[in-house]
């Protein structure tokens, strides 16, 4: 019995809609034969992926020795600082430095350095931030120093302590 009540109150009436008079069925003249259809787009339906066809260019030997640049003065911008450092300790008489003293150095103190910033600034990327502005200020400081004294020679200097040259 419950099932015929719910059954009688979910259906519900049609409403009748009111019949109005158009223009065309009052007027004589007769449309045209033809009945015009709704624009109605067609649902979209899942196409077939079509294959893909990559082209891939092969790369030359000035294309890896470039990257190759790019990721060595990458590293020298990131060690920047300690690389300083390490030329202003080689700059003191007596005191002699191989390449791989040079580069272990300039590793160390470049980590010291992003250490201190680290710990006195809260938060990673601030602080990542902070040790670029750093390395930035460095080379740009590392650049006037070059311009203004013209004997010097610094970036010479420190490619060579780099390397290894005396």
């Amino acid at each position: 019995m419950s099932e015929e009540l719910n059954n009688q109150n979910n259906v519900e009436p049609e409403a009748e809609a009111p019949v109005i008079a158009t223009p065309e069925e009052t007027s004589p003249v007769e449309a045209p034969a033809e009945p015009v259809e709704p624009a109605v787009e067609p649902a979209p339906q899942a196409a077939a992926p079509q294959p893909q066809v990559i082209v891939q260019r092969e790369r030359g030997f000035a294309h890896y020795v470039g990257f190759a640049l790019l990721c060595v003065l990458c590293i020298a911008f990131y060690f920047i600082p300690g690389i300083a450092l390490t030329f202003a300790i080689s700059l003191i008489p007596g005191i002699s430095l191989g390449a791989v003293a040079a580069w272990t150095f300039s590793a160390i103190f470049s980590v010291i350095a992003w250490a201190i910033f680290k710990l006195k600034i809260k938060g990673i990327k601030k602080s990542f931030y902070f040790y670029i502005g750093l390395c930035v200020f460095v080379t740009i400081l590392l650049i006037a120093i070059e311009i203004l004294t013209e004997e010097t020679n610094v970036f010479a200097k420190i490619v060579s302590l780099l390397c290894g040259a005396s």
